[in-house]
């Protein structure tokens, strides 16, 4: 039952995801540290805000010291980038983390981090469910967790100082303190508020925070910081005058942003953006990647100044393994995660909003101001995206028809068609498309972008007819 997807595995709490499904993950991580010379070694858990996420992280801590292993606990909900940070920089084989990230209330889900704080890949997961499957269930060792405590198994520590200095040492604090900056911070019931609130206090911003208490149904929305998601956000940006408004998803891992206008900042342009300043305003030099959902307007800014931009399949684990492949300025995708040089090599919203902020002072500009000096530069795409869900019959039958049948629309001046992560079909004049399978959710995926907005929803309406969606 447990299968690892693009972010982790997740699944509906009571409905798989259990405590015994916990147990056997856990089990399955340690019998493959084991086999990989890792024995006794310790590794970092965390823990968001999710219903079950503090009790389900001290789950796998028991069977971690069960097996021998030990457990550094964070003390605290805290952010995904944290425990990467962590894993990083006391050089864990592994790390875990208990979160569904974006995904709706009902889910709960873990993270594994491999060495140096990456998401493990498809390699790593692949090798942990095939050890679950070796394993008998009512073997599992364990041990109770004030026992392990009281063993030395087990730790708790709150290394949240060590990783909001790090990020603190990596931006222009004297820029952001003279710019007197006000900034709405929306942690969407998560858990960003503590290290952005410290970040962007000690930088002297004037920060009003929304949102920020614990609520496992997260104000009855999704986690997920869209333009649906942050109308509130919006109205307060514009209500208070403020620059920007920030907002984090449940483990703060991935950004929205609201400019001072109330509009919304797709995650496309907040990647562009970013990847412009670090280039054109610090001067940095390298290659970006993104993944086969994300605009090709990168594209063009790495043409401008010289520079590759890589695709990869969706999934962070591949744009880490790229850029440090490639030494990339900066890796990201269409749903707000991305990563830059210097720091973890996982997504972290804090790190990107403390950039973008940055970004602001440095430049001395709004977020519109610098979109459009790019836009007049290298032109501009219109981007459009839409989701289908599907039951897991219906989802069988779409892939027989896109990967056995190989059914494509039929559309004009189509020159490839790649088949690595869904189907994505890519047109003469640069414009595209995409059709895939969420790895974390039971949804059918589509995006195009193109010279007008038309044209990208033409290309979305061919594939939903195709495919009687």
């Amino acid at each position: 039952m447990i299968h690892f997807g693009t972010g982790g595995w997740r699944a509906v709490i009571a409905d798989e995801f259990t405590k015994a499904n916990l147990r056997l993950l856990t089990a399955g991580l340690c019998s493959l540290m084991d086999k990989e010379g890792h024995a006794g070694a310790e590794l970092c858990v965390g823990y968001d805000r999710r219903f079950l996420a503090k009790e389900s992280a001290h789950w796998i801590a028991e069977v971690l010291a069960g097996y021998g292993y030990h457990t550094l606990m964070v003390n605290r909900s805290s952010p995904t980038p944290l425990v990467m940070y962590v894993v990083k920089t006391h050089q864990m084989p592994y790390g875990m983390m208990v979160t569904a990230s974006h995904n709706p209330a009902v889910y709960n889900g873990v993270k594994v981090f491999a060495a140096g704080g990456r998401d493990a890949d498809r390699t790593v997961t692949d090798r942990i469910e095939a050890e679950i499957a070796q394993i008998n269930e009512s073997e599992i060792r364990s041990i109770d967790y004030d026992e392990a405590i009281r063993l030395g198994f087990v730790r708790e520590d709150n290394p949240s100082n060590d990783y909001i200095d790090s990020i603190l040492a990596l931006i222009d604090t004297d820029a952001i303190k003279k710019a007197r900056l006000k900034i709405a911070l929306d942690p969407m019931y998560g858990v960003s508020q503590t290290s952005l609130r410290t970040i962007l206090m000690t930088c002297r911003c004037d920060l009003e925070v929304i949102h920020d208490r614990h609520d496992t149904l997260f104000g009855g929305k999704l986690p997920a910081p869209n333009a649906r998601t942050l109308t509130t956000l919006s109205n307060y940006v514009i209500d208070r005058c403020c620059n920007l408004g920030i907002a984090t998803d449940g483990d703060a891992d991935r950004l929205g942003v609201i400019d001072e206008t109330g509009s919304f900042i797709h995650p496309n342009t907040l990647l562009v953006l970013l990847y412009y300043y670090l280039v054109r305003y610090r001067g940095w030099q390298g290659p970006c990647v993104r993944n086969n959902s994300t605009t090709h307007l990168l594209d063009r800014v790495a043409e401008k100044f010289g520079q590759q931009c890589y695709e990869v399949p969706v999934g962070f684990k591949w744009i880490s393994a790229k850029m440090t492949e490639t030494d990339a300025i900066i890796g990201g995708e269409s749903s707000g995660g991305l990563a830059v040089r210097g720091h973890i090599s996982g997504k972290d919203g804090i790190y990107a909003a403390a950039l973008l902020v940055e970004m602001l002072a440095v430049t001395e500009k709004s977020i519109s101001e610098i979109y459009r000096e790019i836009t007049d530069e290298v032109g501009m795409l219109v981007y459009r995206e839409a989701d289908f869900r599907m039951t897991p019959a219906r989802k069988e039958e779409l892939r027989k028809l896109m990967f056995e049948e190989m059914l494509i629309p039929s559309l004009e001046h189509v020159v490839r068609v790649n088949r690595e992560d869904g189907v994505k079909l890519y047109f003469e004049d640069g414009s595209w498309v995409i059709c895939r399978f969420s790895g974390t959710e039971p949804l059918l995926r589509m995006a195009a972008e193109a010279e007008s907005g038309e044209q990208a929803e033409a290309y979305i309406t061919a594939w939903s007819s195709l495919l009687n969606l």
